[in-house]
């Protein structure tokens, strides 16, 4: 296997010295300076260039400056998708979105893991797990994803979290690490 192989894989994979995937980062990273040095109100090409590093078609997707991802295909939003500024999406796994989302300023979603053994680390490898918002999720600002986690369906995650498992649907969660507060949100909460 390749490496970009073995990184969608969930394996071990060699992220600092191959040069198929730096070359994609470059990419990426190319495409977020360009997203981020368009005027606002140039919403056509904000969107275009989007497209471009999701390589997705858009519904109802708002994206505001500062916006950085790893890899941008590794990405899939749904619509009625809102992020605000200063947002990283390290998407060495994928990072999937659903409709209805929307996601505070200063928010992390990291999906690499990296070895614990320092020689092994100091190698360059790391692997990657997916993360996952099921639909209509109020993210709160400064909020840490980490590898792995599923956001369940309606869940509501405070500002300044830290989440490192999975969130049950209709639930409030936060803290460092982040932990369930409410659960069945309704209308009138």
């Amino acid at each position: 296997m390749i490496e970009k192989e073995k990184m969608l894989a969930g394996l071990w994979y060699d992220a600092n010295n191959d040069q198929a995937l730096i070359s994609e980062r470059i990419h990426a990273q190319d495409l977020c300076y360009e997203y981020n040095h368009t005027k606002p109100s140039d919403l056509k090409t904000k969107n275009n260039i989007l497209e471009k590093l999701f390589n997705q078609k858009l519904d109802n997707v708002t994206i505001l400056s500062n916006f950085i991802c790893d890899y941008g295909f590794n990405m899939k939003l749904g619509k009625n998708i809102f992020i605000n500024s200063d947002c990283y999406m390290m998407d060495c796994a994928k990072i999937v979105i659903h409709d209805n989302c929307f996601i505070g300023p200063k928010c992390g979603f990291y999906t690499a893991i990296h070895p614990l053994d320092a020689d092994t680390r100091n190698q360059g490898l790391e692997k990657a797990l997916p993360i996952t918002l099921e639909g209509d999720n109020w993210i709160g600002g400064h909020v840490v994803i980490l590898p792995g986690v599923t956001i369940g369906k309606g869940a509501v995650v405070g500002a300044g979290s830290v989440v490192t498992k999975d969130v049950e649907k209709d639930c409030v969660v936060a803290g460092n690490p982040a932990k369930v507060i409410k659960r069945r949100i309704n209308s009138e909460s």
